[in-house]
């Protein structure tokens, strides 16, 4: 049986919506038609995909798990299509490597390019919020990926790991050592999700308090956070060649002794076979050696 990514699309926006209504608004067809769809696929699947009554509408587990792999699936047929048009529109086929801050990919992106001439190489910052999806809907080709992320779906391959360390303000009595322990952060507030720092997490002060934690911004991007620190607002635990390339006067980063450090590995799209992703791993992981 072929899946009919159509009926996909129906099912991701009622998933998404919990409303029949809604989602056919969403989609701009009518709910019958909307229903009519999920029903075939339901009969396609021999599965019941939503629990449905005059007051809700909810997945069953059926439908939650096929609501990961659709959204997987509808990615990547999307980035096909848009690599294809590509291609027609411009005569040359682009390959796009995504990098997280700290990380320098200019020798692997040379490399390539030096290999394959007509080959247009580029390159896209990403941010811990989009680093994963940027592969699944083809805005890349590889990645280089921080760990802790969402890998489903997709093929990945060890490259390095490396220190992570505190950033304070300059002005904190901690800012000049050259080494700390966790302990010795158990008073400070993070600016970030605690179950991205374990080792702080069990040991802070404020998540063991009565009162409730301080609220945090939805903090984007390196800079947002380095700014929300020189202000006094709290710390931040970053790798440390994310630390030293935004290195600025008013913040500090001191080696935490016993952080376990951060794991960076190479990320693309499992079901591609493109000959150019195993290059490229290749070439960056000799980059490395």
């Amino acid at each position: 049986m072929d899946l009919d990514l159509r009926k996909l699309r129906y099912f991701v926006a009622v998933a998404d919506h919990l409303n029949f209504g809604r989602a056919s608004e969403a989609l701009h067809i009518g709910q019958p038609v909307l229903s009519r769809q999920i029903r075939a696929l339901e009969n396609e699947l021999k599965a019941q995909l939503f629990e449905r009554d005059n007051r809700e509408t909810s997945l069953t587990p059926a439908g939650e798990a096929l609501l990961g792999d659709a959204r997987s699936l509808l990615q990547a047929a999307d980035a096909t299509c848009r690599r294809v048009r590509g291609v027609a529109a411009g005569g040359q086929q682009t390959f796009t490597v995504g990098f997280m801050p700290g990380l320098i990919v200019t020798d692997a992106v040379r490399e390539l390019s030096r290999r394959h001439p007509e080959l247009s190489a580029e390159v896209m910052r990403t941010d811990w919020f989009n680093q994963t999806d940027a592969i699944r809907d083809g805005r890349t080709d590889i990645g280089y990926v921080r760990l802790p992320a969402d890998l489903h779906g997709l093929a990945t391959e060890q490259l390095l790991s490396e220190p992570r360390v505190v950033v304070v303000p300059a002005g904190h009595q901690l800012a000049g050592k050259e080494v700390i322990v966790v302990a010795e952060l158990a008073d400070e507030h993070l600016l970030q999700d605690p179950d991205a720092v374990p080792e702080w997490r069990d040991i802070a002060t404020e998540l063991r308090s009565a009162r409730p934690r301080p609220a945090s911004p939805v903090l984007r991007s390196v800079e947002e956070k380095l700014e929300h620190v020189a202000a006094g607002h709290g710390i931040a635990v970053l790798p440390l060649s994310t630390a030293t390339y935004y290195t600025r006067p008013d913040v500090a980063h001191i080696a935490v002794c016993d952080l376990a450090p951060n794991q960076v590995c190479l990320a693309w799209e499992a079901h591609r076979k493109d000959p150019l992703i195993r290059e490229f791993a290749e070439i960056a992981r000799s980059g490395l050696a």
